[in-house]
């Protein structure tokens, strides 16, 4: 069965304007991102969620919620359905009982960068792209080079001269072209943005600069809706770079319950950020709808190096909206918390992923989060990656 795509229409983030589905778009006229509609009427009386049960273990379960129009432009390496672990062991350690891991180390490439590039890379095939191009500080890159090699389109990608070898290596092994730049991503993102200017046909994939990678990223809603048999968890506590996971969830929840697949309770959306590179913490700590440019952004998980996020203003509304709050935490706790969870759990969770128990166990001293309450942490990818930072 092919299951229909119900994508309706394009919508900017901030003013609702509308705009066409079927072309390639990068941001919307106002320079904010574009949010991909569906006629959920029609979906929900095509698909209930009970049939899903029944289709193959990737995030393409959710085919009438994702943009691809012909199931031919599906590009997949097996992304998606990734384990939602009860963290028994680790809960007992620091005293919360009701605790999940969602480990995306599981992925292709060994991140949940593949969910975004799986779509992004397939829409962008679909609609004619001749190239892609992504500025990267890590596992983007290396996403955007596994899907593009397995759709057969050329990959460039700018990564900051800085990132850990494996990356780079990964990226040139999966037949990437590399350019590193002396800065961070937003550095890259301006010079391949340069680089597009002057090549027909090359199409960027950067964090919500294009609708798409979002569409991936809101699987991760879906999937733990579906884990926790149509229940959401009280909170969830997302590492926060550029943010596409957590705005990509929070629309996911919106479209599910227009669905009838869930009721109208929502986690506490928790952002984690690093202390060495917190804008969207600060923003938040200030009532303010849009975070400044975070200068000398510094610490070890690259993921979270994003010193400004186009979609800042997507973060803070679905932060507030769901009560949650925005929490920085050291690169010592982070790395002290990979090993806690690796030595409890058996994950050798990235240094994102640690930032997520960091922050539970910040927020629980201060009293915010309830030891009855149900929390999911994301470990977004893999630690092997990281060896560099491991004593």
């Amino acid at each position: 069965m092919k299951h229909e795509s119900y994508l309706t229409h394009l919508e900017c983030g901030l003013t609702g304007k509308r705009y066409d589905a079927d072309r390639l778009q990068n941001l919307s006229t106002a320079g904010r991102p574009l949010l991909a509609r569906y006629d959920l009427a029609r979906a929900a009386r095509a698909v209930n969620r009970d049939d899903l049960a029944h289709r193959e273990e990737t995030l393409w379960r959710y085919a009438e919620l994702l943009p691809v129009r012909d199931p031919q432009n599906r590009i997949s390496l097996g992304e998606g359905c990734t384990p939602l672990l009860r963290a028994r062991a680790l809960g007992a350690e620091v005293g919360h009982e009701t605790l999940y891991i969602k480990d995306e180390s599981n992925n292709p490439t060994g991140s949940f960068k593949a969910r975004g590039l799986a779509l992004a890379v397939s829409r962008a095939r679909e609609l004619g792209a001749l190239a892609v191009s992504v500025p990267s500080a890590g596992n983007a890159a290396g996403a955007t080079a596994a899907y593009a090699a397995r759709a057969g389109l050329p990959a460039h990608v700018f990564m900051p001269r800085d990132v850990p070898e494996l990356f780079v290596h990964e990226c040139r092994a999966l037949g990437a072209e590399v350019r590193l730049i002396d800065g961070l991503i937003h550095d890259c993102g301006r010079i391949a943005a340069e680089e597009i200017a002057k090549n027909d046909g090359r199409f960027d994939l950067s964090t919500l600069k294009e609708p798409y990678r979002l569409e991936g990223k809101k699987t991760l809603g879906y999937e733990l809706a579906e884990q926790l048999q149509w229940t959401l968890p009280d909170v969830a506590i997302y590492p926060t770079g550029g943010g596409t996971g957590l705005v990509g969830m929070w629309k996911a929840f919106e479209e599910m319950e227009a669905l009838g697949w869930i009721d109208a309770k929502r986690p506490r959306m928790i952002s984690v950020q690093s202390e060495g590179c917190a804008p969207i913490v600060r923003a938040f700590e200030r009532g303010e709808e849009f975070a400044e440019l975070w200068e000398g952004a510094r610490t070890i998980a690259d993921g979270l190096r994003v010193p400004v996020a186009v979609g800042d203003f997507l973060i803070l509304h679905a932060i507030r909206e769901s009560g949650g709050c925005a929490v920085s935490v050291s690169d010592e706790s982070m790395r002290e918390e990979v090993y806690r969870i690796g030595r409890t759990e058996g994950i050798f969770a990235a240094p994102e992923g640690g930032a997520t128990l960091a922050a539970l166990r910040k927020l629980k001293g201060a009293g915010t989060i309830a030891p009855e309450e149900s929390v999911v942490l994301f470990n977004t990818g893999s630690g092997i990656k990281y060896h560099h930072i491991i004593d």
